[in-house]
C-alpha cells in the first residue's frame, strides 16, 4: 500500500511538474523577445536590448527640459521614471530609468564620485537579510551581476550613499518601481551615460511622491 502511495504521489508530481513547463517555457520567451543578441564590450559581453520591444517613451532621447541645474548635472525624476542629463538651453538628455521600491525615501543631492567598468556587485547586508539565498559576491562581468557592464556611484561628502546608477537584466522593468534602491538603466544607456559623466558630476535625485526623508 504503501508503495503504491508513493509511486502515485511520484507520479503526480511528474505529471505537476511537465504540466508546468508549457508555462516556464512561455515566461522564457517572454523575456527573451526583450534582448537581441549579444555585444561584446572590454572583454565582457551584455545582451543587448530589442528596443523593438520597449515603450519609445523610454527610449534615450533629447527633449525640452527647463532646469536651473548646470549643463552637465544629472537629474533623477524617481516619480515619473525619466533621468535626465542636462543640456544647453533648456534641453537635456532624457533615459527612461526603474527606481527601487524603497529608492524614493532618499533624495537631494550627490556626486558621482566613483564609476566603475564591469564592477563586481556585493548585496548591502539589509539586501542578503531579506534574501538570505542571494550569492555573497558576483565577479564582474558574470552573466547574473545585476550592475551589468557600468555603475556611477552617488557619494555625499565623501561619503558613499549606498545608491548607484546601473545596468539591469531585466529591460522590461525599466519605467517601474522593482529595484532595491538603486536606479537601473538599459545597458545601452549606462554606457553612454558612463561616457558623458566624470567623476565630480553633480547629481539631483527629486523627492518621490510620498516620499520620506527616514
Amino acid at each position: 500500500m504503501e508503495l503504491n502511495r508513493r509511486m502515485f504521489l511520484g507520479g503526480a508530481a511528474a505529471v505537476a511538474g511537465t504540466l508546468a513547463l508549457p508555462h516556464v517555457a512561455r515566461a522564457n520567451a517572454a523575456a527573451n523577445a526583450y534582448f537581441n543578441g549579444y555585444q561584446p564590450d572590454g572583454g565582457f559581453q551584455y545582451r543587448r536590448t530589442n528596443f523593438k520591444r520597449i515603450d519609445p517613451v523610454w527610449h534615450r532621447q533629447m527633449v525640452k527640459y527647463f532646469s536651473d541645474e548646470p549643463p552637465g548635472t544629472v537629474v533623477v525624476d524617481t516619480n515619473n521614471h525619466f533621468l535626465y542629463w542636462v543640456w544647453e538651453n533648456n534641453t537635456a538628455l532624457r533615459y527612461g530609468v526603474g527606481v527601487g521600491r524603497e529608492g524614493f525615501q532618499w533624495f537631494g543631492r550627490a556626486r558621482i564620485d566613483r564609476k566603475a567598468m564591469w564592477p563586481r556587485w556585493v548585496p548591502p547586508p539589509e539586501m542578503l537579510q531579506r534574501q538570505p539565498d542571494l550569492p555573497r559576491l558576483v565577479e564582474g562581468g558574470a552573466a547574473n551581476n545585476p550592475l551589468g557592464p557600468r555603475a556611477l556611484y552617488l557619494y555625499r561628502d565623501g561619503r558613499d550613499l549606498g545608491y548607484r546608477l546601473h545596468s539591469t537584466l531585466e529591460p522590461w522593468s525599466i519605467g517601474h518601481d522593482v529595484s532595491s534602491g538603486c536606479i537601473r538603466m538599459f545597458p545601452e544607456d549606462v554606457i553612454d551615460l558612463y561616457q558623458r559623466c566624470p567623476k565630480g558630476t553633480g547629481v539631483l535625485v527629486l523627492e518621490h511622491l510620498g516620499a520620506n526623508a527616514g
